[in-house]
Order: structure tokens, then sequence, then C-alpha cells
């Protein structure tokens, strides 16, 4: 029997809007350490790295020095706090739950592959009622490599018992496309999503204004993708 092909997912900016409960934490650590809290319109340059990063970023912007020892208790206050409540403000972008379905219909694996530790990326999931729909879910700490490391990417589609050679990767930032890259696999990305720079200048294979255009994408990557390797 031969291995489905597969379509794999970044979450935080990719499946989900995140970024405000992922900054409403933010605050409470900043507020904590005597510190402004910092407005949603900076998430956009702050999330997606990881919640190290996030506060260190949030340090910089104001302007204080962060010890690696202050870091390492406030990204385990930041861990704590976030599991308590990780979605109420949260919401899948229009679309979503339209596209996976479609895609699972024409007989696509799904998983997610983030960065995100897997407890609080399951409880998203589990909120949004997407959990089940997905063969694989790996977070940052599911395996000894995160991306963009591309055996994070390999690794999820080996969970998922699917193809590698007949696989996508959906994200919304450099990381992704950088890890799909470096795991020989096509990339299809949404500009809605938490990159510093627009996400056409990172030249993804594709970009999606929207998952209704999703399934179609996916077709394409994949046929590009088969007759590259034909004339490799």
């Amino acid at each position: 029997m031969s291995l489905p092909p597969i379509v794999v997912f970044d979450l935080d900016g990719t499946l989900a809007e995140t970024a405000p409960d992922i900054m409403r934490v933010l605050n409470v650590i900043l507020e904590r350490e005597g510190l402004p809290a910092l407005p949603l319109a900076r998430a956009r340059e702050l999330v997606g790295a990881g919640a190290r990063a996030l506060i260190e970023r949030g340090f910089k912007v104001s302007g204080r020095p962060l010890e690696p020892a202050t870091l390492e208790r406030l990204f385990a206050d930041f861990l704590t706090i976030y599991a308590t409540d990780t979605a109420a403000n949260s919401h899948l972008f229009d679309g979503v739950a339209g596209a996976l379905d479609l895609l699972a219909g024409e007989g696509y694996a799904l998983a997610v592959c983030t960065n995100k530790p897997i407890l609080h990326t399951r409880l998203i999931l589990d909120h949004f009622g997407i959990a089940g729909r997905f063969a694989a879910v790996a977070g940052r700490d599911t395996f000894p490599f995160f991306k963009p490391d591309p055996r994070h990417l390999t690794l999820t589609i080996e969970a998922a018992k699917a193809d590698p050679a007949r696989a996508v990767m959906i994200g919304d930032s450099r990381t992704d496309i950088a890890t799909a890259r470096a795991a020989g696999i096509p990339s299809i990305c949404v500009p809605f999503g938490y990159t510093d720079v627009p996400i056409e200048t990172l030249a993804p294979d594709f970009v999606i204004q929207h998952f209704d255009e999703l399934p179609g994408a996916v077709g394409r990557a994949l046929n590009s993708a088969a007759r590259a390797s034909l004339t490799a």
C-alpha cells in the first residue's frame, strides 16, 4: 500500500491568529518586571521565533538588559501562564476548516509542525476542535530537532506515515521556508502571518492570499516538484 501525500502546517500565523494571546502573556511578564505593556501592533515584529526570543525582543524594545538566568526564569513563567489560557482571544484564519476538509477529501494526510511547545500546541488545536484532523502533531520539543532543522519536518512526515516525496509545507515565515527548502519540500506561504518582511521577498514556492486557494496551490506545488525531479 502506497503512502499518502501530505500537507504539513505551521501553527502560529499560519493556521491561527494567536498573537493576541501570546502578546497578552508577554505583557503580564513585562509588567511584572516593571516594564510597559506593548501594543498588539508590535506582534508582527516580535512573534514567530518562540517564547524565549519573544521575551528577549520585548525587553530589547523596552531598553532593559536581560540576564540569561532572568530569561530562563521568565521563560518558565511564560509557559506556565500561557498554558492556563492559550486561545481565548485567538481564532483560526478564514477558510482553514474548509481547506482541511477539501485536502482530506482529496486523500492528503495532514500534520502540524510548529516551534510552539507541544503542550500549548495541543491545547490550541483542541480549543479549535481540529486536533483530530491531523495524522501527526509535532511541537518544538517533540523531537531532538526543531525548525529550521529539516529533520523536524521530515520526522513529522514520518510520524504521519506519509510520503516525503509528495509533501508540501504551509507556513508564514522565513523559518518555514528555510525548513522546507532544506528538506527538499515545496513551501506555500500566507502573507498575513508573523514575518518582519513581506513574505514574497523570501521566495517561497507559492503565496496564497486566502485558504480557499490552498488545495489548488498544493496540487500545483506537487506537480512542479514532480517535474523538477524528472529533469534533475
